[in-house]
């Protein structure tokens, strides 16, 4: 085991203890985020970045279990683990408190955790990185989708191997697949509420074919094959505004079930909850380019909380430090980029 001079550990196999390991333990055998390179019979590696939050943990589970299937066996292609958070992950916490969230620092710098991610990529630019793969849960009710940050064939491709329903977003411009994009095709893969075998399963089978692939084609993705979203809001609730989900007094009184609307096409004057009596609360919406959209996605008369135009939203949480952290929910629209048509 090598320390460099940032805060990262790099290895070249895996510690045994590893394979046995569930992510609340990792920080048992690891002394903190590690990447580790192992050798397959293609040698362009897959990268895969896991539990950059460290209460999202089916991206280990998957990525242990794949390991374990070749004990002992060549790999069809290199690999390249990025094991992230260890920390926050040993007490299921999405980061810990004055730390940085590690997929919101893959750009800018001002931490030893944003040198350490520019390591990263520069590591894996020298590899010549096959393709990106970010492996993560949420905590409402949502189906599993892969997400694009570039409208090419080749990510389109990448992110159909997990399945139909996709996702474009440019906002956050600092995670991890937007960094890896300028190298390679990346997704990033959102697979349900953590702990749930069926998302275990479904990423270990995704990772697997991705060490199989010769090639990522070049062509479109029939029409057919893929419900494309674009992500054009981001909502969140400000520090001063307080909420609650079905009862309880506050300023903003939610649905109770809230969460059950994910990807749901909403249409116009479709109801989210309501407004306190005498309270000037409002959501906070913020476009791709970081402007104050609020009027125009949600009504406040007779102090019920309405959307105005149709809007399909996704990671709706009910989880109050998901939301105080990251946010509410992001607001997606049907897209049809030129490369589908």
């Amino acid at each position: 085991m090598t320390r460099n001079k940032t805060m990262l550990t790099i290895l070249d196999h895996v510690p045994e203890a590893l394979l046995a390991t569930d992510a609340q333990h990792l920080y048992q055998v690891l002394k903190g985020p590690t990447l580790i390179h192992l050798t397959g019979k293609r040698t362009q590696p897959l990268f895969v970045a896991v539990l950059q939050h460290g209460n999202e943990d089916t991206g280990w589970l998957a990525a242990r279990s794949l390991l374990r299937d070749y004990q002992g066996y060549e790999l069809p292609r290199s690999l390249s683990i990025f094991i992230g958070n260890v920390a926050a992950a040993r007490y299921g916490k999405r980061h810990l408190e004055g730390e940085p969230d590690y997929n919101r620092i893959w750009s800018g710098e001002g931490t030893p955790e944003h040198k350490m991610m520019r390591q990263i990529v520069e590591i894996m630019r020298s590899r010549k990185v096959f393709a990106s793969v970010d492996v993560h849960n949420n905590t409402g009710t949502n189906p599993h989708y892969a997400c694009v940050n570039r409208l090419e064939n080749r990510f389109f491709q990448l992110a159909t191997l997990f399945g139909r329903t996709v996702v474009y977003f440019i906002k956050p411009e600092n995670v991890q697949s937007m960094a890896f994009g300028a190298l390679c095709p990346a997704v990033t893969l959102e697979c349900g509420r953590p702990g749930i075998e069926h998302g275990i399963l479904h990423a270990h089978d995704y990772l697997n074919a991705c060490l199989h692939l010769a090639e990522i084609p070049d062509h479109p993705v029939a029409a057919e094959d893929i419900d494309l979203y674009h992500t054009i809001a981001v909502v969140k609730i400000p520090e001063d505004v307080s909420y609650s989900f079905g009862t309880g007094d506050a300023d903003i009184q939610f649905l109770e079930d809230l969460d059950r609307l994910n990807f749901s096409e909403l249409p116009a004057n479709s109801s989210l909850g309501w407004i306190r009596e005498g309270s000037r609360a409002r959501l906070e919406v913020l476009d791709e380019h970081g402007n104050e959209t609020g009027e125009r996605y949600f009504s406040y008369q007779g102090n019920e909380l309405r959307t105005i135009l149709p809007v399909t939203p996704s990671m709706l949480t009910l989880d109050k430090q998901v939301i105080r952290q990251d946010c509410l929910c992001y607001l997606m629209e049907r897209f049809t980029p030129d490369s589908q048509r």
